[in-house]
C-alpha cells in the first residue's frame, strides 16, 4: 500500500481526533515520497533495539503505540537515542506512526482488550469522548422576538455579521403582540457582534436566550473502563485472573482499609498505562492500571479501594496481538503485519 493510503486507513480504524489534547499523534516519520509499505510493524515502545529488528525485519512503516517523539526536537544528530531513532529510520526509508491515546479511547482498543482479563463484564468509559463536531453549524444557538416593525431592519444588520447559519423566522404571539421568533446558530466570534447588536434595543436584548451547543457523546468512547462483573469474585481470583491475562507471574497490589483478599469485588475502575488521573476519584472496589503515584495509591486503600499496578507497558503491550488479527482484516489483507519480539517493559523483578 502506498503510504498516504495506508494512513489514512489507520485514520479510518481510529480517529485520531480522540486523542487527548496534550498527545502527539499521527505519522511523525515520513520518508520522502512515494513511499510503499510492504510490511507494518508493530511495537509499543520503539528503543533502539526495537528499531534494529525493524530494520533487520525490512518494515516500511513502525506503528509504535507510544509516540517515540513527544517533547519537541530541535536537532536531528547522532547524539541521543530519540535522535538516533529518527536518522535510523530515514536512513532505512521506515516512516513511524503513532496512535497512543486515540487507541485507549476507541471501543475495539487497548482498554477494553484490558477489560478481557476480569471475567464476563459490562463496561462504560470513566471520561465518554466527545464527537469532534457540533450536531449543527456554529457553538451556539440564538432565539429572539421581534416586531415585525423592526424586523427587516434587525434581519438586514444580522445579515452583515459573519458565521451565522440556519437562520430561521417564525410567527411568534409574545403578551398578545403578533411578533416574529427568530433563530439562528453563530460561532463564538459572531456571538460577542450579536450580543452587541441586540444590546442596541433593550426589549429585544431582554427576549433573548443564547444556548451553548453540545458536542454528542460517543457511545462506548473514552478514557478508562468501569468494569461491573456478572458475578462478584474474591481479590485473589481477579488477581489471578489477571496475571494469567497479562502473562506476568508478578504483579504488585494494596489492598483497601478494611479489606482482604478474599473481600468481593465487583465493580473495578481500569486504564492501561498511567491511570492516576483518569482513576482518581472513581467509586470501585479495584483500581487496575500499570501505575500510579504512590500518594494516589494512599488514597485509593484509604477509601477502601484495592489497587493493582503491573507497570506502564504491561497493561498495553498484549494488546498487540489482537490489534495485528483486526488490522489483517482492516487492511484486506494487502500488507505484512508483525509484532516485535524485542519490545518489553524496561522493569523486571530481580
Amino acid at each position: 500500500m502506498n503510504l498516504r493510503e495506508l494512513v489514512s486507513a489507520l485514520n479510518d480504524f481510529a480517529s485520531l481526533s480522540l486523542a487527548e489534547s496534550w498527545d502527539n499523534v499521527g505519522l511523525l516519520v515520513e520518508p520522502s515520497p512515494p513511499h510503499t509499505v510492504n510490511t507494518l510493524f508493530l511495537t509499543n515502545d520503539l528503543t533502539e533495539e526495537v528499531m534494529e529488528e525493524a530494520v533487520q525485519k525490512k518494515a516500511d512503516l513502525i506503528l509504535s503505540y507510544h509516540p517515540p517523539i513527544f517533547a519537541p526536537l530541535k536537532r536531528v544528530t547522532w547524539k541521543t537515542w530519540k535522535e538516533r531513532l529518527v536518522v535510523r529510520a530515514l536512513e532505512n526509508r521506515i516512516g513511524i506512526y503513532s496512535p497512543h491515546t486515540a487507541y485507549d479511547a476507541i471501543p475495539h482498543g487497548v482498554n477494553n482488550w484490558l477489560t478481557k482479563g476480569l471475567g464476563a463484564c459490562t463496561s462504560v468509559p470513566l471520561h465518554p469522548s466527545t464527537a469532534p463536531n457540533f450536531p449543527a453549524e456554529g457553538t451556539h444557538r440564538v432565539e429572539f422576538c421581534t416586531d415585525n416593525e423592526h424586523l427587516d431592519a434587525v434581519l438586514s444588520k444580522i445579515k452583515d455579521i459573519q458565521e451565522i447559519s440556519c437562520l430561521t423566522t417564525l410567527p411568534a404571539r409574545v403578551e398578545g403582540e403578533e411578533q416574529t421568533r427568530v433563530s439562528l446558530n453563530c460561532s463564538q466570534k459572531a456571538l460577542l457582534e450579536l450580543v452587541a447588536l441586540l444590546s442596541q434595543n433593550s426589549l429585544l436584548y431582554h427576549k433573548t436566550e443564547i444556548l451553548l451547543l453540545q458536542k454528542p457523546l460517543l457511545p462506548h468512547t473514552g478514557m478508562g473502563r468501569l468494569c461491573t462483573l456478572s458475578e462478584p469474585v474474591s481479590l485473589s481470583d481477579i488477581t489471578e485472573r489477571i496475571k494469567s491475562h497479562l502473562k506476568l507471574p508478578h504483579i504488585r497490589i494494596a489492598v483497601g482499609m478494611g479489606r482482604t483478599l478474599e473481600s468481593p469485588v465487583k465493580k473495578v475502575a481500569l486504564c492501561a498505562g498511567s491511570g492516576s488521573s483518569v482513576l482518581k476519584g472513581t467509586d470501585a472496589d479495584l483500581y487496575l492500571t500499570g501505575e500510579m503515584s504512590h500518594h494516589d495509591v494512599l488514597d485509593a486503600v484509604a477509601n477502601g479501594i484495592s489497587v493493582i499496578l503491573c507497570e506502564h507497558s504491561n497493561t498495553e503491550r498484549g494488546f498487540l496481538a489482537e490489534l495485528r488479527d483486526v488490522l489483517v482484516t482492516h487492511l484486506q489483507n494487502q500488507i505484512s503485519i508483525i509484532v516485535s519480539e524485542k519490545d518489553r517493559d524496561p522493569l523486571q523483578v530481580a
